[in-house]
């Protein structure tokens, strides 16, 4: 496999972080290479945050994504600012509950993904980054969707471990 480059962008508080750094761990159960870089707006919440997630048979020779094989818009301006970084050929996932604008490019796969509607179905609408984590791995294969639960079973602990089999719907929620 070639790496996958995925840069997954929103407001802060939506769980972009912890979807890359489930999709680093995935790729570390797998004995994949991985990065995981971090980057936050002002405010922890309600500014933009973003994270970049490199997965590879290969070493990495650097964090920093300058053409992304995939990215994920969980709001406009993530869009906005991110959509020019999806290589041509590339994947764009968007959370139309919160962007009503189409993307620009026609050089790009784009998935239309409701997040917030589908996570409200499931009565409970924290697990809209669930339900594009699914969607993220489903679509580009990244990592193993048996790595992800995995991963969800050593993070969701304590209280947490309630929402196990709700955040385990969400991941398979959406239908492309």
């Amino acid at each position: 496999m070639a790496a996958h480059k995925l840069v997954i962008a929103g407001f802060g508080g939506q769980g972009v972080m912890l979807i890359g750094q489930m999709i680093a761990y995935a790729g570390m159960l797998e004995g994949k290479e991985v990065t995981w870089m971090p980057s936050y707006g002002p405010e922890m919440r309600g500014g933009t945050a973003n994270c970049s997630v490199i997965v590879s048979d290969k070493k990495i020779s650097s964090p920093v994504i300058t053409e992304a094989t995939a990215v994920v818009a969980m709001n406009l301006p993530s869009l906005t600012k991110f959509e020019s970084v999806v290589k041509p050929g590339g994947q764009l996932f968007v959370n139309t509950s919160l962007i009503k604008e189409k993307p620009e490019r026609d050089d790009v796969e784009i998935y239309n993904i409701d997040a917030n509607e589908i996570a409200v179905g499931l009565q409970n609408d924290k697990v809209s980054n669930m339900v594009i984590l699914g969607a993220i791995v489903n679509k580009t294969g990244i990592v193993k969707l048996e790595s992800i639960e995995k991963v969800m079973e050593k993070l969701f602990t304590g209280k947490k471990a309630t929402l196990l089999p709700l955040n385990k719907k969400a991941l398979t929620a959406w239908k492309a």
